[in-house]
């Protein structure tokens, strides 16, 4: 299985476990995986053909953008869900992290693969 790969997408949202954090936007960072097979794309040279990164990259930006999040796994769970159901791609990872969350870290997070290769 082919990959294509969107790496250090920047979002703003509205995510954390405390109060004041779901009163302020906060940078979230998605690293996105997607299985798929790139022969047809690559023969046909055409966007049809392939995993539009452009759209994919939009719709990550709105679904965490447009949301209340508490925990970063749950936006996690969303965006695969999302993209598997929505772009039908059989086979995802998808890695956000959330800078600044804690002390002496550059950032916290999480990856989850979904689907099958």
């Amino acid at each position: 299985m082919d990959r294509v790969l969107i790496e250090a997408l920047k979002v703003e949202a509205t995510i954390g476990i405390f109060e004041w954090e779901q009163r302020i936007r906060q940078q979230v960072i998605f690293d996105l995986e997607l299985g798929t097979d790139a022969r047809r794309a690559a023969e046909s040279d055409r966007i049809e053909d392939a995993v539009d990164y452009k759209a994919v990259s939009k719709r990550v930006s709105q679904l965490a953008g447009e949301g209340r999040w508490g925990l970063v796994e749950k936006l996690a769970e969303a965006t695969a869900k999302c993209l598997r159901e929505e772009f039908g791609i059989p086979w995802v990872r998808v890695t956000v992290r959330k800078p600044g969350a804690v002390t002496g870290a550059a950032a916290v997070g999480i990856s989850i693969e979904r689907g099958h290769e």
